[in-house]
């Protein structure tokens, strides 16, 4: 996609707080420090767009972007950091499920996963409200830059195999080379055009 224009919209924390259900939208999520706020400045060619940050679970409330005037991103705020108090992560989880289970424009959400981190139980729980919702998933595995082509290989084996899902179905992607960024595009765009014709049918 050629991206002309890329802007912030507003952030929430509950529905009624919600831009207008207009354009497709597209959510991305992820274990704290992961990598989101890079992936997606990457896909959109902006360098602070979203703002990045070395400490994790920085990202608290649920931040609209609008791409191009047709098109929505959503960054959700981060999961499973530890230093982060319990009633914290509680309250973004009833955040994040309540944005999922209600936002009638959301067509899917790219879940990503750090490459050199085996899966823990928080993306499984992740995985199975997405499923639970319907709505379908994109899977990411980022920092590749990190790792050497042969580590990059095995650590995809044994992520495939942890989540027992083909590893066909997963993008390697690297915010620094860029690696993935054209294969995720697609993705993304795939996934809007099938909820359009989707609808349309109905």
């Amino acid at each position: 996609m050629i991206i002309k224009s890329a802007e912030f919209v507003k952030s929430a924390v509950k529905p009624s707080q919600y831009p207008e259900e207009s354009q497709p939208e597209i959510a991305f999520a992820g274990r704290s420090n992961v990598g989101k706020s890079s992936l997606i400045n990457t896909l959109l060619n902006r360098k602070n767009l979203v703002k990045t940050s070395s400490t994790p679970g920085r990202t608290q409330l649920i931040n609209f972007f609008l791409i191009n005037d047709t098109l929505g991103f959503v960054d959700i705020p981060g999961y499973g950091y530890a230093k982060v108090p319990a009633a914290v992560r509680k309250t973004w989880g009833t955040m994040i499920e309540t944005y999922i289970q209600t936002r009638k424009t959301l067509k899917g959400v790219v879940l990503i996963l750090d490459l050199r981190r085996i899966p823990g139980p928080e993306e499984i729980t992740f995985m199975d409200w997405l499923n639970y919702y319907n709505i379908p998933f994109i899977l990411v595995l980022t920092k590749a830059d990190k790792l050497s082509k042969t580590n990059q290989v095995k650590q995809h084996m044994i992520i495939s195999k942890s989540l027992s899902i083909d590893k066909d179905n997963f993008i390697i992607f690297s915010a620094k080379s860029k690696t993935g960024k054209k294969p995720l595009w697609d993705a993304i765009e795939n996934l809007v055009q099938k909820a359009i014709n989707n609808k349309a049918e109905i």
